[in-house]
């Protein structure tokens, strides 16, 4: 009898967690995707970064002010 309790109490636990995990999920509110944007690599390392984040050079798009400096200053 007390092995039939325990399993009962175990089960009821359980149902309680599962039902609790998807009611949470169900009020979540959806966030939009953000949208595609294209990725470039750097003229300098070869670092992949959002074409909004890359810096405009001479020589292609780098990732920082610093390569673009050093990639125009060995290829005048």
């Amino acid at each position: 009898m007390k092995f039939v309790i325990v399993l009962v109490v175990i089960l009821v636990v359980l149902w309680l967690a599962r039902s609790g995990s998807r009611r949470v999920t169900r009020d979540r509110p959806k966030t939009p995707l953000a949208p595609h944007e294209d990725m470039v690599a750097c003229s300098q390392c070869g670092l992949h970064l959002p074409r909004s984040e890359a810096v405009p050079g001479r020589g292609g798009v780098f990732c920082s002010d610093a390569h673009r400096a050093e990639f125009e200053r060995a290829h005048p």
